[in-house]
């Protein structure tokens, strides 16, 4: 046979071995990923978005995704709009060891997210979901509690597909009037996202307003040039933010941290479980006070009132889940309400002279303390939550060295080596960490009794 002819026969045959896919089924599988012509039937309310430039990048997302769908599961999906899809490379860097799933679709509106999660998320099984959306169905006028009421129904689907999968729900970014993204409709809307996590024990409500906003509650210029999208340095910002979060989820810093005291120090925390913690029966000064202040102030932080000492000597958690033990961290946790004033503290006093050391982290204006005998001092995000906003070397939601020296009845304290304050103290009492707002993370808790630096 002549090498043409040959050629040719086979390429008829390879043809037609080739299973052809039927017109109908290209174009059914097209049309699925489309944009519904009408509103009609579809779940949620709220505005959807058909501009032409929408509808294409709509449709090619959600198909080259369908063909990744199995490669992407158990995946931590990231989901929202076009802040959510600026990530780019960027998302697999932040978080290096998680496997992560990109499902922002830029122009997206909370009810375009609704009518998309099943395919574009669901079908993942995630590990978890990092949701921020929202600030798109502003710019088409729609009111915040419609927004809210969108991302309800999102956090119900969610759950509904799986009840213990982890959820964080990132408050909607600072921007600006001239983007039609007013501050007070940011806050309303905001505001409705916590009220509305109170009732959903598997959502962790992040904030990522506070982080960003100026003085006016409008994007920051340096980290949103078009006072809308983040640069580098505001994903690097958001990054940092969620590292701490979803290392309390378990998604990283899953090793034991390895430390061993210095000569003289003795741990308070084993790094593995609460052992030598407890709760305190919540005193009278401390009722009188909490009755005070939810008697005159609506948006109180819930105080609930211990009556009985409870030792938690081999568990990793209390049984509200607000403290937990892991891999070298005691984590005061985001409550579901939150704020939410409790204390964990140890079951030994300190009499005698001492000097505690330990390292905090917070989330972003968190607030928290440290009780010495039974008095306060302050740990928070300093930087945004106060009260010492001057810190040269404080390092926002990363590690800080936290050193308490105590002689006689003053505690003088200093951060990274920068004075804080001294305080006034009883005579003699335990050490406690509290909780108030945001999540706080404590290690290598020591100290050496008996001596003062």
């Amino acid at each position: 046979m002549k090498p043409r002819l040959s050629l040719l026969l086979t390429s008829i045959f390879l043809a037609l071995s080739v299973p052809q896919v039927p017109a109908q089924t290209a174009a059914a599988t097209t049309s699925r990923f489309e944009i519904p012509e009408t509103d009609e039937g579809l779940p949620g309310s709220g505005p959807i978005r058909r501009y032409d430039w929408f509808r294409k990048l709509w449709g090619e997302r959600r198909s080259a995704w369908a063909g990744e769908a199995q490669k992407d599961q158990k995946a931590l999906v990231f989901l929202g709009d076009s802040i959510t899809q600026g990530w780019g490379d960027r998302l697999e860097a932040a978080f290096p060891g998680v496997k992560v799933a990109n499902r922002g679709i830029s122009g997206d509106t909370t009810r375009g997210v609704l009518i998309r999660l099943k395919e574009d998320v669901l079908a993942l099984n995630p590990s978890g979901v990092v949701m921020l959306l929202g600030t798109n169905d502003l710019e088409e006028q729609a009111a915040p509690e419609t927004i809210a009421a969108n991302v309800q129904l999102i956090i119900s689907e969610l759950e509904q597909h799986n009840r213990r999968m982890p959820i964080v729900l990132c408050l909607v970014f600072p921007s600006s009037q001239s983007k039609r993204r007013p501050a007070d409709k940011i806050r309303a809307i905001n505001s409705l996202y916590m009220k509305g996590a109170r009732t959903h024990p598997t959502v962790t409500v992040l904030d990522t307003w506070t982080p960003f906003a100026n003085e006016q509650g409008d994007a920051k210029i340096e980290e949103f040039p078009d006072l809308l999208h983040p640069n580098d340095a505001g994903y690097a910002k958001w990054a940092s933010a969620l590292r701490p979060i979803l290392a309390t989820l378990g998604f990283l810093e899953n090793q034991p941290d390895q430390f061993t005291p210095e000569t003289g120090f003795e741990s308070l925390f084993n790094g593995r479980d609460l052992s030598g913690w407890g709760y305190r029966p919540t005193s009278q000064a401390d009722i009188d006070a909490r009755n005070r202040w939810q008697a005159t102030d609506p948006d109180a932080a819930d105080w609930p009132i211990v009556k009985k000492s409870t030792r938690f000597n081999g568990r990793t958690a209390t049984d509200d889940g607000r403290f937990l033990a892991r891999n070298g961290r005691l984590i005061v946790t985001i409550p579901p309400e939150g704020r939410r004033i409790q204390q964990l503290s140890t079951t030994r006093g300190f009499p005698t002279d001492f000097v505690l050391k330990l390292e905090f982290r917070a989330s972003p204006n968190a607030d928290s303390g440290i009780f010495i005998r039974g008095t306060q001092l302050q740990c928070r995000d300093y930087v945004l939550a106060g009260p010492y906003k001057q810190l040269k070397s404080y390092k926002p939601q990363d590690w800080n060295e936290i050193v308490v020296t105590v002689k006689g009845r003053k505690a003088s304290a200093t951060c990274n080596g920068e004075e804080l304050e001294t305080l006034d103290i009883p005579a003699t009492g335990p050490i406690g960490l509290e909780g108030d707002r945001g999540q706080l993370e404590y290690r290598r808790i020591r100290v050496r009794v008996g001596a003062s630096q």
